[in-house]
This record gives C-alpha cells, structure tokens and sequence, in this order.
C-alpha cells in the first residue's frame, strides 16, 4: 500500500483533533429475547474499540457480540463509549460527562495507545488507568472477572510508522511499559487481561492485519482479537448464569 508523508501528517493531525469533541454511540438495547432479558455489553476506549478506518460491523464490540451470539448467548446492541485520539483522562471526562445507564453483563477496555503517543507520563497513565478500572467494575456490577482489559497493540509494526520513519523499535519499547501497568492493574483489581499486542506485532509480515489506512487494526485482525477474548468472556457469563 503506497502512502506519502503528506497524507500521512495529515492523518495524525485527524487522530489528534477527533478527540477534542467527545462522541458517544450507544447501541439500542432490545429488553428481551423470547420472554429473556438480553445481556447488555459496554465497550470502553479509543479508535481501536472504535473500528477506526473499518466497516461498523467489524469493529472489536460488533464482532465479539456477533460471536457471542453464535455461541448461544443472547446479547443486546453493544453499548460503545469510544473515540479516536483519546487518552485516559479524556475517557474519563467523557464518563463524567454522560455517565452509562445501569449495569451490564460485560466490560471491556482498551485504552492507552494516544497516552504512549503524546509522550504522557507512564506514572500519570497509572493512576489514571486504575481509576477506569473502578468504573468499569462499577459498571460491570461490582462482577470484576466479567471486566476484561486488553492490552495495546503494537502500532510500531504498522506501515504508518514505517512511512513516518520513526524508530519502530523505541515504540514498541513503549508500548511494552505502558502494557506492563495496565497488566499489573489489571492483576491487582482482579480483572481478566488478554494480551492481543502480539497478534498486532504480526502486521509486519501480513499485511491483510491492517485497515486501508495504513495505521488501524482491519476486521481480520480484530477477529484474531475476538478469538483471544472469547473464552475469558464465556467464564464470566457461565458463572453469573450459576448465581
């Protein structure tokens, strides 16, 4: 895929302006399936729960739901709080802002790239992320093993960085500390972690990874993802089923 640096300046001024106007695309959550109240699933994060340069139906909270329901649970419209460019403390204003309504049988977050990209403060990433972390057991019912946290993929080994000519090893480096806290969190809230950035880290050698854009993950790749999240998913909603 050919792409010249002006398109690609372009692009990271486009990432960097979309967050400055939060959006919010809250999925229209039918109350029951045959007599049977349909789970309710939040997704929490940045352009890669966003589906960013992707068709809507192949974005991770479409495809996951889409699985789900293969597998026989039945789940309403995902509820998405999600926004390209945005950091932690910007997902935590749009939270304050327009808190979600209720409860839900499923949460996900995946946040952290536009931190490590702006050069924020790993310390400040922390503490920021922990405080995510509270809402999204929160909003999971105070359920922390049906909140599941994905680590950041790898955007070094996408043909964005390779174009910008930045140091693709530097960033990975990066992105690694930044996965090394949201791990440790993670583990210290007793939420589930699944680590997709390996999956991302194939981009370089398979090019179908990546989204036209040269930058985002494309439906092949996040269908890797979904693969990865599914069986952490199903522990979650059998146990509750037992409750």
């Amino acid at each position: 895929m050919n792409f010249t640096r002006c398109g690609l300046v372009l692009v990271v001024f486009a990432l960097l302006i979309s967050a400055c106007a939060p959006v919010f695309e809250f999925g229209l959550t039918p109350k029951t399936q045959n007599n049977h109240p349909l789970l309710k699933y939040l997704a929490l994060g940045d352009s890669y729960t966003v589906g960013e340069g992707i068709r809507k139906e192949d974005s991770l909270p479409n495809q996951l739901v889409n699985a789900l329901k293969e597998d026989g649970y039945s789940f309403g419209e995902p509820v998405v709080i999600a926004r390209t460019g945005w950091t932690t403390d910007e997902l935590i204003r749009a939270l304050e802002d327009n808190p979600p309504e209720g409860t839900y049988d499923l949460v996900t977050l995946l946040i952290g790239v536009n931190n490590q990209f702006r050069g924020y403060s790993p310390a400040i990433y922390r503490s920021e992320f922990k405080e995510l972390l509270y809402r999204s057991i929160q909003f999971a019912g105070n359920h922390s093993t049906c909140v599941i946290v994905l680590s950041i993929p790898d955007w070094g080994f996408t043909p964005f960085a390779e174009m910008m000519g930045l140091n693709r090893t530097q960033v990975s480096l990066e992105i690694d500390q930044f996965n090394q806290i949201n791990q440790e969190e993670a583990e210290v809230a007793g939420v589930k972690y699944v680590n997709i950035t390996a999956i991302s880290r194939r981009a370089v050698d398979e090019p179908d990874l990546i989204a036209g854009d040269g930058l985002h993950p494309s439906g092949i790749m996040i269908q890797a993802w979904v693969e990865q999240i599914l069986p952490e998913v199903k522990l979650c909603l059998n146990e509750k089923q037992k409750e």
